[in-house]
């Protein structure tokens, strides 16, 4: 996603600190949950391998060019599809009071709304529908972005 045009000026700041004080309590509670702890690590496995996500051996800390993304699991073991779901926090503040979320371009509304949908899709006879699992996570981010 494309930076508002605006924030040329400003500096996203320091995300590392917020982002390790929440994978502290991350690990904390982990540790608590075995069952979690476990699920857990198949995410992060399933990511790795899917490469979307990559390890960072060597990190300049002091950058603002780069921004630490904290995330969290929920835990719901009634579910019987997704019993973990991670949830990325894009709208953590930084040392300067703003979020990644705050200065990137935020997209417009593209699905037409539930009742068009439901609506539309009676109007035939036949029906294709698709699984589109970790589609979202298929979209490339240009890396000089």
């Amino acid at each position: 996603m494309p930076f508002k045009p605006e924030i040329e000026k400003i500096s996203l700041g320091d995300s590392y600190q917020m982002a390790s004080k929440r994978l502290d309590n991350l690990w904390k509670r982990l540790n608590r949950d075995p069952t979690m702890k476990f699920l857990y690590s198949e995410f992060l496995r399933e990511y790795k391998n899917l490469n979307h996500m990559e390890e960072i051996t060597n990190c300049n800390l002091s950058n603002d060019d780069g921004y630490f993304l904290p995330h969290q699991g929920v835990l719901r073991p009634s579910s019987i599809t997704t019993k973990l779901r991670v949830v990325f926090d894009a709208s953590a503040k930084t040392t300067t009071g703003y979020s990644l979320n705050d200065l990137l371009c935020a997209g417009g509304v593209l699905q037409d709304d539930l009742f068009s949908i439901l609506t539309r899709f009676r109007k035939h006879q036949y029906a294709f529908t698709a699984d589109i699992s970790k589609m979202f996570r298929q979209i490339e981010i240009n890396p000089s972005q």
